[in-house]
């Protein structure tokens, strides 16, 4: 890599050199970016670049940064609900699925149907034989539309609440003209499916419920027997001490606090929280009705776990 000067990095981008020098000096002192001052040039160091820029895919920390500013929008909100309880309703982030869809569809296209979908033993067979799945909490519905393109023999169905995330993956679905997938606009805690999916997904869309236990309990019946539920979910504890090392635990509780848990209690719902954490992940599985949970990862999502649920 080469260094540059301000003009230089200010006429790739396409933007205002005045603001690219301002940026830079934040940039340069938080060691994110090295500066020459001889020649007053300005060098982002290969190994930095490997996960603060877009062409990192998956790896890429900078786009965690795009929640940033949802959070900062509702920061009166939150205020008043540390006063008076209740919480922050998820009407107040108007761009929270555009940015969610963006941070998780960066992992779908990496590792879904290569990397993920085989921690679900034979499933990918099965998948590719013909099967229902459904996709809870879908979103915008990326995975579910990635997942109908891959295994055209088997029906996908993704359910959500938001109007707009549902309207976006029917688009999307449209644009890669799959006829093998529906989206359902949905309360997922009142699912009010029995025995109709052999697979059933839920991404990082757990812990936001009002009413999680509901939500599981209701996935669980939503299965025909010897059917897989894979739940994947924030990598943390339960217990507050051991996450003290986790390098990202200030943004997940921070993230909870303005975002997770308020939307939750909005709802008067449980207020789980994002780090509701591994062991209260299981024992509500547990309790859910499954008969036996295998907790798995992978490289390119190091902030999830992987939880693989069988339903005997």
């Amino acid at each position: 890599m080469t260094t540059q000067t301000t003009g230089e990095i200010a006429g790739a981008a396409r933007l205002d050199e005045r603001y690219v020098r301002e940026w830079l000096g934040g940039a340069t002192t938080a060691r994110l970016v090295e500066y020459d001052p001889r020649a007053d040039t300005y060098l982002l160091p290969a190994e930095h670049a490997v996960c603060l820029t877009r062409a990192a895919g998956p790896d890429n920390l900078a786009r965690l940064l795009g929640f940033l500013p949802q959070l900062a929008l509702v920061e009166d909100q939150v205020d008043e609900a540390f006063r008076h309880g209740g919480g922050v309703p998820y009407s107040s982030y108007p761009r929270f699925q555009e940015v969610m869809a963006e941070e998780s569809g960066e992992v779908v296209d990496a590792s879904l149907v290569d990397t993920t979908l085989p921690l679900v033993e034979g499933m990918t067979e099965r998948l590719a034989l013909g099967v229902d799945a459904a996709d809870v909490g879908c979103g915008r519905g990326h995975a579910v539309n990635v997942l109908g393109r891959t295994y055209p023999r088997s029906n996908f169905t993704g359910y959500d609440f938001s109007e707009e995330a549902v309207a976006f993956a029917r688009g999307e679905a449209d644009a890669m003209g799959l006829d093998n997938v529906r989206f359902e606009l949905r309360d997922v805690a009142e699912l009010g499916v029995e025995e109709s999916f052999d697979f059933v997904t839920a991404f990082d869309c757990v812990h936001d419920q009002a009413r999680p236990a509901q939500v599981l309990t209701g996935i669980h019946r939503a299965l025909r027997p010897g059917g897989r539920f894979l739940m994947v979910d924030i990598k943390a504890s339960s217990r507050l001490h051991e996450n003290l090392d986790l390098p990202w635990g200030t943004f997940l509780y921070t993230v909870s606090l303005m975002h997770c848990m308020t939307v939750s209690l909005a709802l008067g719902g449980d207020g789980l929280g994002t780090v509701w954490g591994e062991q209260k992940a299981l024992a509500m599985l547990a309790d859910a009705g499954f008969d036996e949970t295998e907790v798995k990862g992978i490289d390119t999502d190091p902030f999830n776990n992987y939880y693989v649920c069988a339903k005997f």
